[in-house]
This record gives C-alpha cells, structure tokens and sequence, in this order.
C-alpha cells in the first residue's frame, strides 16, 4: 500500500517518468532516438520526395535532400535500424495488409519505407499502437505520431524531450517542407497515428 502510494506520489512530481520507460523497450532506446532526432535539426535539407533508385539494404536518398520520412529513417539509422529493411521485408511477406495507394503490384525498395502510409503498418504489425488523444501527457519522448496535413498530405514526426513554453506540450523533430526541424506542432494538425518501434522483431 505504502509503495504504491510512495509510487503515485513520484508520478505526480515528476511526468516525465509516467510511461517513459515502456514495456519490452531497450534499455535507452528513447533517449538514443531522440538524441538522433535532435542531430537531425543540424541538417541543410531541401525537401524533395522524388522517386529514386537507391540502394539496399540501408540505402538513402541524398544527404541534402528528404521528406518528413527520411528524418525517421534516418533517426532509426543511427541506432542501427534500417527501415528501409523492416518495410521490404515485411512487405514481402505480407504484401496484401500494406496500402495500395500507389497502384504497386510487388514491394519497391527505393520508396515504399519513404511513405507515411507503409510505416504506419510496420510500426502497427511490429511496434506498439499507442492511444490517440488529446492530452499531450500521453505523447512520450521517442514516440512516433503521424498527422493528416491539408486532408490528404499524410506525415510523420518523432515526439522529444523539450517542451514548449511553459512546459504545455512535447516538442516535434519533423520536416514539413522547410527541413528537419524541432517545433511545437503536435496538435496543429488531426493525429491519424501514434507509435512506438524498436526494430522488427
């Protein structure tokens, strides 16, 4: 009794502990991704979504070019996670639970893990689902949220540590157009996703 008391009272004084370490998480992965995230913001980044052909596994795009995606994948990257990987070989064997948006007959290397949609169902067959809410308590650093931008301009943004003034809400390293950058935008658009990934399992 006295320990759960004992443990409501330190949930109470310090936030950042409720649900900042999640079941089945490595130890530090959060932390390690956001740091990553945060390394992002450095980066001249013209936003660019062409099509190319890159290579695989761990192929990339230019450095100097990139969508709100490639901060993600290139994020995960540095903690040795290549979801370029994780998307094609997901793909490959469940190619009928993933988007058909794009009009595809076979999973595409070179693009489908740039695409909001196909890491939304990765994250969901692989990750943990969290809850969509409005409640910016809910949204731990290392969470992933995907956003519908303008009705149909689907995004994605990894959730930091820093917080915005006043502490209210959970700043976001994303790029919406004008490179990766760290900004106050969790709730300026309708959440459609929210997230946890550790690597396909």
């Amino acid at each position: 009794m006295w320990f759960r008391f004992l443990l409501l009272i330190l949930v109470l004084a310090f936030p950042a502990l409720s649900g900042a370490y999640r079941e089945g998480e490595p130890e530090g992965f959060s932390k390690k991704l956001v740091v990553a995230a945060l390394e992002r913001t450095k980066h001249q980044v013209t936003y660019d979504g062409s099509y190319l052909s890159i290579s695989y596994p761990n192929g990339d795009v230019p450095k100097e070019t990139g969508v709100c995606t490639d901060v993600v994948i290139r994020s995960y990257r540095q903690l040795g996670i290549d979801l370029q990987k994780d998307v094609h070989e997901e793909m490959l064997a469940h190619f009928d639970v993933f988007p058909t948006n794009w009009g595809l007959s076979r999973p595409d290397p070179n693009i489908d893990h740039r695409r909001v949609p196909n890491l939304q169902t990765l994250f969901s067959r692989k990750g943990l689902v969290l809850p969509v809410t409005k409640d910016p308590k809910d949204y731990m650093a290392g969470d992933l949220v995907t956003w519908m931008v303008a009705g149909n301009l689907p995004h994605i943004g990894i959730v930091v540590e820093q917080r915005s003034p006043g502490g209210k809400r959970p700043l976001i390293v994303h790029n919406i157009g004008r490179g990766p950058k760290l900004e106050d935008m969790l709730f300026d658009y309708p959440i459609t996703g929210h997230y946890r990934y550790y690597g396909s399992l």
